[in-house]
């Protein structure tokens, strides 16, 4: 009998984690299924349970159930802990582990994917939220000069960068008092969603920069026309960092990491 995995959220038809999860088990020749569960907003903890009741091993979670199942886990790991939220759960026993790999694969994206090192360099987040908060850790084990929060909500800024308590090298402060120009700026708000964009100014992104948008399939949404128009050439949208998160929870549950680069290849959509 196939072991069942599952993402869960609401809505769910959107979501493209079946197609990537069974595209890894087909490489890495797991026996496993993997299908898609839309829970009533008020109905998580209940879906949950059921699902562990039918001999369900883990699930990834997306919007808007992050916090709810970092509230339910018994065992929180410390990317979730930091981030307050978690995107993957693995059931052992009585036992719900709970991890966040939204900030790992990003890193796993910059790095491996784009080819852009971390060490060295000065980064801005853009936003505040569950999606920055779960990026700070892996982005400061990479030894970046300096690591910028910027959010609309100063002091949610400037709390989550004493929350890392990582000195100097992290800072957190408004759109308005984003000093100088940054080597990797990443939009984590949910701006792009609404065709909005974040209210930053054309010279915080260097020469050489790359602009990260963690939105992903949209094409070239606001801010990555901002970054094109500031001379940026170097664009990128969170597809690789959803396949990149995808990879770490798959290898978290199953004990072996599949390969990425062709199955981003397939899903990434033109930045034109």
């Amino acid at each position: 009998m196939s072991d069942h995995y599952a993402v869960i959220g609401s809505p769910i038809g959107h979501s493209k984690s079946p197609l990537i999860h069974g595209a890894f088990a087909t490489a890495t020749n797991q026996d496993l299924e993997y299908t898609a569960i839309e829970a009533p907003l008020d109905g998580f903890a209940a879906a949950v349970h059921a699902f562990r009741a039918n001999g369900g091993r883990g699930l990834n979670v997306t919007a808007p159930f992050k916090l709810q199942a970092f509230e339910l886990a018994t065992d929180k790991l410390e990317r979730a802990q930091l981030a307050g939220a978690a995107n993957a759960l693995k059931f052992e026993r009585d036992r719900i582990f709970a991890d966040n790999f939204d900030g790992v694969g990003l890193v796993n994206d910059i790095q491996r994917n784009l080819s852009v090192a971390l060490k060295g360099k000065r980064v801005l987040l853009l936003g505040a939220g569950g999606a920055a908060r779960g990026a700070l850790l892996p982005f400061l084990a990479e030894r970046p000069a300096e690591l910028a929060i910027a959010n609309r909500t100063v002091e949610k800024a400037q709390e989550l960068a004493r929350a890392v308590g990582a000195g100097s090298r992290i800072v957190g402060c408004g759109y308005r008092d984003i000093a100088g120009s940054f080597d990797i700026i990443v939009n984590a708000t949910s701006a792009s969603l609404k065709g909005e964009l974040p209210p930053i100014a054309p010279d915080v992104f260097a020469t050489d920069a790359l602009a990260y948008e963690l939105v992903y399939g949209k094409g070239l949404t606001p801010f990555l026309r901002l970054a094109q128009n500031a001379g940026v050439k170097r664009l990128a949208d969170g597809v690789g960092m959803l396949v990149e998160q995808a990879a770490e929870a798959f290898a978290w549950w199953r004990g072996v990491r599949p390969q990425t680069r062709t199955l981003i290849d397939k899903l990434t959509v033109s930045l034109t």
